[in-house]
């Protein structure tokens, strides 16, 4: 019998409407690549989660953004065969945000950097193949203002090449 070992994620994750749709980016590398998915991620040594996502936000789709709310933290488990793990445990702070300025442009490549370009997409151009779970999850608080309390498990997870 295999054991699952767990890798555990934490990341900030802001949710852009902008007349029924919401800005997105393309991911590059980790389980949600050649996906959309919701401009964040990880925070730096000494970084509040506002600034984490200020920061993430602007090196990902080049508009600076205004925190609005915090919406809550949901998390997802998911199969991810990387290094000498089996499994993703992504655990995803969400929050409203506006943006203040910039506009969509190719992101400066950081280190690190997981992430080319954003985009405008409808929950209409949404399927299982196309999104990480955080998009599915975006549209749901758009419809409902609810991000639910349960884990989301996925009991297998297409990672693209």
């Amino acid at each position: 019998m295999k054991r699952e070992k767990y890798h555990r994620a934490l990341g900030v994750y802001g949710i852009c409407e902008n007349n029924g749709k919401l800005l997105v980016v393309n991911k590059t590398v980790g389980p949600y690549k050649s996906r959309f998915d919701l401009p964040g991620g990880s925070l730096e040594v000494g970084e509040s989660l506002t600034e984490g996502l200020g920061r993430e936000f602007f090196e990902e789709t080049g508009f600076a953004i205004k925190v609005r709310r915090n919406l809550g933290v949901i998390d997802f488990m998911l199969p991810w065969q990387w290094r000498n793990v089996t499994h993703l445990h992504h655990i995803a702070a969400f929050y409203s945000v506006q943006l203040v300025s910039g506009g969509v442009n190719e992101p400066n490549q950081v280190e690190g950097q997981d992430a080319n370009g954003a985009l405008w997409i409808s929950k209409e151009e949404v399927t299982s193949d196309n999104v990480s779970p955080l998009v599915v999850k975006a549209f749901q608080w758009l419809e409902t203002r609810s991000l639910g309390l349960e884990v989301e498990r996925f009991e297998s997870w297409d990672v693209r090449e």
